[in-house]
């Protein structure tokens, strides 16, 4: 039976083509964004994600042709199994891994069925479009894909811009899933009440109530749920916890055996310092940059501001430059109390400039010429990150440089990834700097390396020394930094590459040397 408003209805069954292309899209990257925060690996992530996704999607066009005589119904249930199953494959994969320890197994499961009733989609709208008013194959083809086109641009948008800051993933799938089954039930029911008998639109209706109703159960109890999950993979109290659009991040807070306050940060579950002990990481990280010319400073990560709290103690210090990715972090470093007075309230501190940007771009733009740098970013586990640990990052950081100034690299662990370490090492070697390789013990990371350097190939290899005005220090003097520089026989230099932006070694390295532990 012909609608009479073939207009309005081919306008509302396009709208709903946009709708679930929106909603599609939007699952592919809650997915691949989840991998990225609980496993790294963010393009080993986004390439399973999407090939099993696409593989799938060829599959349901192919098991949507059955349905096709019964193109209403059959897109009614597959728009409302779609809605179920996307809105909870957030949560899914988050109890998977929290739980279960079966993340991989169950993403490539989970993508797999989301991308089977993405594949029905089309075939069965276009059967519905063409029963609206007929047209010919490739007109009807262009209309459909350029409508699905669009719908997915507006979803891999909203999905940063909109859906996380405003939702988080886990709350966010949940309201992508209840606007996926309102978008592919109710509108094409409508638009095909006529051709459909009262009996299967009352179960397709019911069938649709109920996907909405555990949606909205599940959104009801999600902080509880996400809470309760996230708290399985820390050993102490989670204090606060939130995701943005660069990281998760959850701050624990316990009694350390030494009866202290242990208060720990941690970023994509990897732990960036601990109360109890992280005076000895950034007393080793920052007060041999400070040996020489230190009137202006800058920091690159380190957004907890712990670092910068140790600059701030030489008083000819007067001017530092922040920069760090994520503004959540610094926020936190200014209004959260604990880190607050962990870090004395540092990026109060007038002579203290924050910036809120990625640094490899920041290196770009900059005019300012320091005389000291201290580099404080996460490993290098994720692509973003390797391209921090480069040959051109370290050659764009030789711009900002004064003659003579010093810089210091965190460099992982040279005892659980030597390989990593040294990579570092030689990499900023191949940048065109003088280095020279360091160690120390933290207790909550194990046995730790930095590299002190200087630009300029055939210049001396800078010397380790405090400076003559050095504050009183709990845990680095000039003895300990004479020995830091001897390294046992079994994790001395090795045979390993500079890393690239165009062959990130250091990130194979990374993966490869952290995964046992």
């Amino acid at each position: 039976m012909r609608i009479p408003t073939s207009r309005g209805a081919r306008f509302l069954l396009m709208l709903a083509v946009f709708i679930c292309a929106a909603c599609g899209l939007i699952y592919e990257l809650a997915l691949t964004a989840l991998g990225s925060y609980l496993i790294g690996n963010s393009v080993m992530q986004t390439s399973v994600v999407l090939s099993v996704m696409v593989f799938a999607m060829g599959i349901g066009s192919l098991a949507a042709k059955p349905l096709q005589k019964r193109a209403v119904g059959g897109f009614a249930l597959v728009e409302g199994a779609l809605a179920l199953v996307g809105g909870l494959s957030v949560l899914i994969l988050y109890v998977c891994f929290a739980w279960l320890r079966i993340y991989m197994p169950a993403m490539i499961v989970v993508s797999f069925v989301v991308g089977l009733l993405i594949g029905a989609e089309i075939p069965l709208l276009m059967t519905l479009l063409q029963r609206i008013r007929r047209q010919e194959a490739g007109s009807a083809v262009a209309d459909m894909f350029a409508v699905d086109y669009i719908g997915a641009l507006v979803g891999g948008l909203a999905f940063p811009l909109l859906l996380l800051p405003a939702f988080g993933q886990l709350k966010g799938a949940l309201v992508v899933g209840a606007v996926n089954a309102v978008a592919g039930v109710i509108v094409v029911l409508w638009i095909f009440r006529r051709e459909t008998r009262r009996i299967v639109r009352a179960g397709l209706i019911a069938g649709m109530a109920a996907v909405l109703a555990v949606l909205g159960t599940v959104y009801v109890l999600a902080d509880e749920i996400e809470v309760t999950a996230r708290q399985q993979l820390y050993r102490d109290p989670i204090v606060h916890a939130e995701t943005t659009p660069y990281q998760d991040i959850v701050i624990t807070r316990s009694t350390a055996f030494t009866g202290s306050p242990d208060l720990r940060l941690f970023l994509n579950g990897d732990l960036q310092f601990s109360s109890v002990d992280e005076y000895r990481y950034h007393e080793s990280l920052v007060h041999p940059a400070m040996a020489g010319r230190r009137s202006s400073v800058l920091i690159l990560g380190g957004g907890d501001a712990l670092a910068l709290r140790e600059v701030l103690r030489y008083d000819d210090v007067r001017q530092v430059t922040l920069v760090d990715l994520d503004p959540a972090v610094t926020d936190l470093a200014r209004t959260y109390g604990p880190l607050r007075e962990l870090n004395g309230g540092a990026l109060e501190d007038p002579r203290v400039t924050a910036v809120n940007a990625d640094a490899f771009n920041w290196l770009r733009d900059a005019r300012q010429r320091y005389d000291a740098v201290l580099i404080d970013f996460p490993d290098p586990d994720t692509a973003s990150l390797a391209k921090l640990y480069s040959v051109e990052f370290y050659h764009l950081l030789g711009r900002v440089l004064n003659p003579g100034a010093r810089v210091l690299v965190q460099g992982g662990s040279p005892f659980f990834a030597p390989k990593t370490y040294w990579s570092i090492v030689e990499t900023i070697a191949e940048a065109g700097y003088a280095t020279t390789p360091y160690q120390a013990d933290v207790p909550s990371f194990g046995n730790w390396g930095f590299v002190l350097a200087t630009r300029g190939r055939d210049t001396p290899a800078p010397a380790l020394r405090l400076a003559p005005e050095v504050p009183r220090l709990r845990f680095l003097d000039s003895a300990v930094l004479k020995a830091s520089t001897v390294f046992p026989v079994d994790r001395r230099p090795r045979e390993v590459r500079a890393s690239t932006l165009m062959d990130p070694v250091v990130l194979e390295y990374t993966r490869r040397e952290w995964r046992d532990y």
